[in-house]
């Protein structure tokens, strides 16, 4: 009997070490995960010295991982299995997570300096209250071109048709963005769900071939350095490095309409860290931090007082930072829905196609 007494002694004692053993590592677990922040972001879209003044300011860690697509981020978070404590969004992809459930309401309270963002860039359609996302980038879809190597400059989308630019034209690599200009220059939304509209747009845009020297990625920055041709149309954040490398290219957005659009922070379901997140966003939102990295990317920041901050020959070119006029005839673009996004590619994928 003692044998038996000393034998289930002996298994209690064992089961208690282990038991020990796992909460010690569990307890070793976590504090490893304390004071760690994984950030999933576009690449080279933050001043590297600003993550490192984090950790400095706050003891966390940050881990930075990167995407280069918004389906691409979409679909890593909504497959879950992976921490991601923050995520740096596009307006019309916060609307489709939104509705999926792949975004953590933001608590307020633990936000300071909201009222730092522009109001204008505040309640827009994808997060009508931002109850889930803090605007971090913004920008706009215009023409850049290059002044020394055209006699007319183009001011306007109509402009583009003119003869005078036959084969002169790059256009970026995006429907929403090709099918955009043919819509404005007909003077109709971005987000139209009226087919006979698209087919107008995009039987002009059909007239628009003999101008038309490439459709591209991202390759159209080199293309516009090195004077391949004179015009493209694409982001202003291109835009932005184009005319850094060649102080012959400039930037317009058309003031009859264009697109404006947002990268937001948000914090995705696949959170471990929430108060290192939102220790993160506030950080951001400071103006000194905002407006260095809005130098360094070169983006627009919708941080008024970051903004201030920035050299006047920046804060200043209305290319980059339109007037609030202009700003309000742009718009962003609608999460259109399967149908009519599939709608809007077919119809780019026609143009493509047939382009020469």
């Amino acid at each position: 009997m003692r044998r038996l007494y000393s034998f289930m002694a002996s298994i209690l004692i064992i089961v208690i070490l282990l038991a020990a053993l796992s909460f010690y590592m569990r307890s070793s677990n976590s504090s490893k995960q304390t004071n760690k922040l994984v950030i999933y972001n576009w690449g080279d879209y933050i001043d590297p010295s600003l993550l490192t003044k984090f950790t400095k300011e706050t003891g966390i860690q940050v881990q930075y991982e990167t995407f280069d697509s918004n389906e691409a981020m979409y679909t890593k978070i909504k497959q879950g299995g992976t921490t991601y404590d923050l995520a740096v969004p596009s307006d019309y992809m916060i609307s489709k997570m939104r509705n999926e459930h792949l975004l953590i309401k933001l608590d307020k309270s633990q936000i300071k300096d909201l009222n730092n963002i522009d109001p204008l860039f505040l309640g827009k359609h994808f997060d009508k209250h931002n109850d889930y996302s803090i605007p971090y980038f913004w920008g706009t879809v215009g023409i850049v071109y290059n002044k020394k190597m055209l006699t007319k400059i183009p001011k306007h989308w109509n402009d583009l048709w003119s003869k005078e630019y036959a084969n002169n034209i790059m256009l970026i690599d995006g429907a929403r963005e090709v099918l955009g200009l043919g819509l404005n220059s007909l003077g109709y939304s971005l987000n139209t769900k009226n087919l006979t509209k698209l087919q107008k747009a995009e039987n002009k845009l059909n007239r628009l071939r003999p101008n038309i020297k490439a459709i591209v990625g991202d390759e159209i920055k080199g293309y516009l350095i090195k004077g391949d041709a004179p015009i493209g149309v694409t982001f202003s954040g291109e835009a932005h490095e184009v005319l850094t490398a060649n102080k012959n290219l400039k930037y317009v957005v058309p003031s009859e309409g264009s697109n404006l659009w947002f990268d937001n922070l948000v914090i995705p379901k696949t959170v471990k860290h929430k108060q290192e997140a939102y220790a993160f966003i506030n950080f951001m939102l400071k103006p000194e931090n905002a407006a260095r990295n809005a130098k360094y990317i070169g983006y627009a920041t919708p941080n008024v007082k970051a903004k201030n901050l920035l050299p006047a020959a920046i804060k200043n070119n209305k290319a980059f930072y339109p007037d609030n006029e202009t700003i309000r005839r742009l718009e962003v673009y609608n999460n259109l829905g399967k149908k009519w996004l599939s709608i809007y590619n077919d119809l780019y994928l026609q143009f493509k196609m047939y382009r020469k």
